[in-house]
């Protein structure tokens, strides 16, 4: 008998920072809550993996899959002038991967977003209406 594989869940941190949108074949989509920027994450639902190489092949060309179309939808939601795509994981090790549009005029511009200012709340009707067009854009629902 194979060992049993560990199930899948969402770090602590993640948990705590976002609004959960809903799953992709491969990845959990989050907004992070921090109304500064639109702010997404994908978070390949496999435990353990911490490195986008800790992917098999398969799911590797999955999230980058994945990636496009939530950058893309982002880009056309938001008519954001660049998008900021990374995955870093030094503060939380799970793999996830941060696709953030950015403007010229927002608050960080043309720094990195982490640490520049304090999160702040989003409005719950915007934060929603922005939820419902992603959610159509990525086909889910």
């Amino acid at each position: 008998m194979a060992p049993e594989q560990s199930a899948w869940s969402l770090h602590a941190r993640l948990k705590e920072d976002t609004i959960d949108i809903g799953d992709l074949p491969l990845s959990r989509v989050l907004v992070i809550k921090d109304a500064h920027y639109p702010w997404l994450l994908l978070v390949p639902r496999r435990p353990d993996v911490v490195e986008i190489i800790d992917l098999n092949e398969v799911e590797q060309a999955q999230l980058m899959t994945e990636i496009s179309r939530v950058a893309g939808a982002l880009k056309e939601i938001t008519k954001c002038e660049k998008l900021n795509i990374a995955a870093l994981g030094n503060m939380v090790p799970q793999l996830h991967v941060h696709i953030i549009a950015r403007r010229s005029s927002d608050a960080a511009w043309p720094r990195p977003v982490w640490g520049v200012m304090p999160p702040l709340a989003h409005d719950a009707e915007e934060v929603q209406q922005f939820i419902s067009a992603l959610r159509r854009k990525i086909w889910l629902g």
